[in-house]
């Protein structure tokens, strides 16, 4: 007796936590609405709010499933009209949303737009005990009755790959009963209409006779799996192929696009004859009027194949699986490129290998070898057959990274420069272009994109990671070859690094402007040195310093007619000079300093001192406007050196040092100190180009807001103006002041240099070296994608697909937040290689699709448009209408599909039967096959059969209320399904 009570109790608990959660979900008393729209439950939008409950120990998932509709539409009232059904009452019976194509399994069953379920949570056992189904079907029926809840409420039994149902709805003086049956196989007697009808009424038990017509919808879908009506023409790239034309279709350089077999694996046909009356049709065992030909309504969908292979897809997911490797480039290739085989030598040593003087001048120097020169000095210490690149391929990638190492360098880099000065003012500007300042990438012309693009294919095609390391390392040794002889690195934009680009974009930037920094600087001593040369001569001839300085002019003027030999002889000498000597000033040295002062201090000799001058260097130009304050002389502006350039680490780098010296007033000083160095060198310029000038002219020229000048009357009661320094200037310990007093009158090329192209060179090569692949996986994994998406775009165009046009939007948009940072999750980037490949495949379903339905051989204009429409929907929704089903164009070229399928499968059989036969019996074997062919079906058998019940009758007895019966019956290969819904009269029984 306790057990019993306890379980009264329990299920009282059950049915009071039920009542409560339709009470909080506002689920009590009817509901007014209007009867749902043609396909609205296609297109709708289905919203879902679940809690748990427990019986006992037993735990439930209790979910409100509903179509969201106008809120007028779901105002619920206490108050209804006696006469009015539940509204899934009504919805038992209507025909607008038969079959919907995706949507939860209750609803295609039953055709109902909100109902409730409970199932078992997560971690419970399924509920399979008679007892305990009947128990729980008590209590919600219970529930139901007590709330006056009319939305039906479904219970969930047996195991859950079984989706079995149970349920209930209750109305005024009416019930609906939700019942169903699963069976493995269709028993023969309910394998066609007929026998379903039987089971039907028999169960509905009507008492009248005759009994009501039933209402009948059927839909038969018909599986194509061999759909292809050619041979898919997209294959591997072939990787034996000359690397430098096109390879497989792939252009070296470009990342590749397509799939390698057809991404749709199967195609669906549904046949559905809507609103048939009984009597209508006949389908049983020995005869069908079913023939889909005849079906008023088509509906195709399409059967995605798992997982193709993408050739976009999978270079981005081999490249980025790179980024997990934690080999160096020495672990991969052996020893380094700088250590001969069983010596211990320097990087000084090495150094002067690869930099040994040549017998003509630099600007003389051959091209043509550059590229071969690493990879020669690498084979030394490598055998050939142990490299992971051949020589062919490296030689490829380089001529395509570095195109001014071909022969006639002039003439194609002269072709370059004017095929690119004449797209950058399109390309520039447009959007595409510009996606590497949201990726923080590298443009799509430059060296940085076209590395990533290289090391990216060879990674998939040649030698995996060792392959990278091996173009890493000729890489590496080609910019240190560049550095040491003055050739600048292509396909970077001149200037300081570019900080919305990737990090090691920034780096070959900082390189270049080395590179620049220190040809200019050679250059320059070259013209001194061969210039010193010309005065000598023209000093011994010259008696005045006047003429001495016009010889010296012509003289430069004229050096362009040297001899072979002359120039030679000044190549030798000027490849003597050491960079030791420049590694501070950019001028003469300090001993040619004193030189020139001691000559003029003798030129100078015999004059007053008052009327000497310091003699003025380093102007620009004069100012337009202003004058020295203290001076009757005009303000010049002088050359001034620029600032060192950064990349975003040194920036990093500076801002920690700078934090780190505190809030203190000696750590604020000694920041302001840090920072003024380019003050400093600004105003010994201008000191040197202003003789007798102040700090007032300084700031003047400098900062104009910090010299505030008003309007005063003098002694004479004249308006003047009069300036002054600005209040923060007259700060005691300004470091303005500071600086002047410490500034001497050095003009810009005689200054200790603000940049040491030769220091940060360095740096950006011993950077570049240690990178393994790894890190520069994650360096340029945002130029593949910037690629990838440039690809997608580019195929979509030619597709014109509006799904795929937003799709990649959002990934753009995703990928400029992830990408953005310096080391971007590796989740993340995950996600968006994946968005990329799913977009690639849908693309190429779009390809498939167009070359089935034979879209580009279509004359007929209006029928090419229909085609089109019809492929881009099947891509966009999960089942799209054949307009004029079987006689429609779309509809003629699936029944030719199908035709074909019929005569392959047919042939097949055949060949396969004629094999296992005796010759003897090959003739009337053949004349049987030939019977049979003539009367094989258009289709194969429909994969599944759906059919729909409907009918109104009074039950339990004839003078009950008139209710909605239904039943929903689906016969597949291996499932037998009747999910019924049987409505009585709860008043008149």
């Amino acid at each position: 007796m306790g057990k019993v009570a306890g379980n009264h109790l329990q299920k009282q608990r059950f049915i009071s936590k039920v009542e409560e959660v339709l009470n909080e979900w506002k689920l009590i008393g009817s509901t007014s609405s209007k009867p749902v729209e043609k396909g609205i439950y296609n297109s709708g939008e289905w919203e879902e709010k679940s809690t748990e409950i427990s019986f006992a120990d037993f735990k439930f998932s209790i979910s409100h499933h509903f179509l969201k509709q106008e809120s007028c539409d779901r105002e619920r009232s206490e108050e209804c009209e006696e006469d009015a059904l539940p509204l899934a009452m009504q919805d038992l019976l209507c025909m607008n949303n038969d079959f919907p194509p995706r949507a939860h399994c209750l609803v295609r069953w039953y055709g109902l737009r909100e109902f409730v379920v409970i199932a078992p949570g997560a971690n419970s056992d399924a509920v399979i005990s008679e007892s305990k189904c009947n128990l729980l079907l008590s209590s919600i029926s219970i529930a139901l009755g007590n709330t006056g809840c009319q939305v039906p409420l479904f219970v969930q039994i047996q195991q859950k790959w079984r989706r079995m149902y149970v349920g209930e709805c209750q109305g005024p003086g009416v019930r609906t009963d939700f019942e169903m049956v699963h069976l493995r196989k269709v028993p023969n007697q309910y394998n066609h209409l007929s026998g379903l009808l039987d089971i039907f009424k028999s169960k509905i038990g009507c008492p009248l006779t005759p009994l009501p017509l039933v209402s009948i919808s059927i839909r038969f879908t018909y599986v194509l799996q061999d759909w292809q009506q050619y041979s898919w023409p997209q294959q591997p790239p072939d990787i034996d192929a000359l690397v430098g034309g096109e390879v497989g279709g792939l252009e070296f350089g470009k990342l590749p696009f397509g799939a390698c077999e057809d991404p749709i694996s199967e195609l669906h046909l549904s046949a559905t004859w809507p609103h048939l009356a009984e009597g209508i049709i006949v389908d049983n065992d020995v005869y069908s009027d079913l023939d889909p030909l005849q079906a008023p309504l088509w509906s195709v969908r399409v059967r995605k194949a798992d997982n193709p292979q993408c050739l976009l897809g999978d270079f981005l997911s081999e490249f980025f699986k790179l980024s997990c490797r934690k080999e160096s480039t020495d672990e991969l290739l052996g020893k380094s490129t700088f250590e001969e085989e069983g010596k211990d030598t320097d990087i000084s040593q090495a150094l002067s290998k690869l930099t040994e003087p040549a017998s003509v001048p630099i600007h003389k120097l051959s091209v043509t070898s550059m590229v071969h020169s690493a990879k020669k000095r690498i084979h030394k210490r490598r055998r050939v057959e142990e490299s992971p690149l051949s020589n062919d391929v490296l030689n490829s990638i380089l001529i395509t990274l570095f195109p001014d190492a071909a022969e006639k360098a002039t003439d194609v880099l002269e072709a370059k420069c004017s095929t690119l000065t004449g797209s950058s003012s399109s390309t520039t500007l447009s959007e595409d272009y510009t996606l590497f300042n949201q990726f923080k990438s590298a443009p799509s012309d430059s060296l940085t994109y076209k590395l990533a693009m290289c090391l990216c294919m060879v990674n998939f095609y040649h030698g995996g990671v060792k392959g990278v390391a091996h173009l890493w390392q000729e890489f590496v040794l080609e910019m240190r070859y560049r550095w040491e002889n003055n050739f600048l690195i292509p396909g970077l934009e001149s200037g300081s690094p570019n900080l919305k680009c990737c990090l090691l974009h920034q780096k070959l930037q900082m390189l270049n402007c080395c590179i620049e920094r220190k040809k200019a600087r050679d250059e320059g001593r070259k013209l001194q040195t061969s210039g010193s040369f010309s005065s000598m001569g023209v000093d011994q001839k010259s008696s005045s310093s006047d003429a001495g300085k016009k010889a010296q002019v012509q003289s430069l003027a004229d050096g362009h007619k040297e001899t072979d030999k002359d120039k030679r002889e000044i190549g030798k000498s000027w490849e003597s000079w050491s960079d030791s000597e420049d590694e501070f000033f950019e001028c003469l040295s300090d001993t040619e300093d004193l030189k020139e002062s001691a000559e003029e201090s003798t030129v100078k000799e015999g004059v007053p001192k008052e009327t000497q001058k310091v003699k003025a260097e380093g102007r620009l130009h004069q100012h337009s406007k202003l004058m020295l304050l203290h001076a009757e002389a005009p303000l010049y502006i002088p050359v001034t050196q620029e600032p060192a350039p950064m990349t975003e680490d040194m920036l990093e780098e500076q801002s920690e040092v700078l934090a780190k010296l505190g809030t203190s007033a000696e750590g604020a000083h000694l920041r302001a100190r840090m920072q003024s160095a380019c003050l400093l060198s600004d105003m010994e310029s201008f000191k040197a180009a202003n003789p007798g000038c102040s700090l007032e002219d300084f700031v003047r020229w400098y900062s104009p807001r910090d010299y505030v000048e008003e309007e005063v009357v003098d002694e004479t009661g004249n308006t003047v103006i009069k300036g002054d320094l600005s209040p923060r200037m007259k700060i005691p310990g300004n470091m303005w002041v500071e600086a002047w007093e410490n500034a001497k009158a050095v003009p810009a090329r005689r200054q200790r240099r603000l940049f040491d192209d030769t220091r940060e060179a360095e740096k950006v090569l011993h950077y570049l070296a240690i990178q393994k692949p790894a890190d520069l996986t994650r360096h340029l994994l945002p130029c593949v994608i910037h690629a990838a998406v440039l690809k997608l775009k580019e195929e979509e165009t030619i597709e014109d697909i509006p799904s795929v046009r937003k799709t990649i939007q959002q990934i753009i948009s995703h990928s400029s937040k992830v990408l953005r940072y310096q080391n971007p999750e590796q989740k993340k980037v995950e996600e968006i290689i994946s968005q990329l490949m799913s977009v690639e495949a849908t693309i190429a379903r779009a390809r498939s699709l167009k070359a089935n339905f034979a879209i580009d051989t279509c004359e007929q204009k209006d029928e090419k448009e229909e085609l089109e429409r019809f492929v881009s929907c099947l891509l966009e929704q999960p089942e799209v209408s054949v307009i004029g089903a079987g006689r429609g164009p779309a509809g003629r070229i699936i029944h030719k599909l199908f035709v074909n399928s019929q005569k392959l499968s047919e042939s097949t059989e055949e060949a396969a039967t004629t094999s296992l036969e005796d010759e003897t019996g090959k003739a009337s074997a053949s004349d049987d096959h030939r019977v049979n062919a003539g009367m094989v079906s258009d289709f194969p058998p429909p994969a599944g059969r759906e059919i729909l019940l409907r009918t109104t009758v009074p039950r339990p007895a004839p003078y009950s209320k008139a209710l909605p019966q239904r039943m929903y019956c689906v016969l597949l290969k291996d499932e037998f399904r009747l999910a019924g819904a049987f409505s009585s009269d709860t008043s008149f029984f």
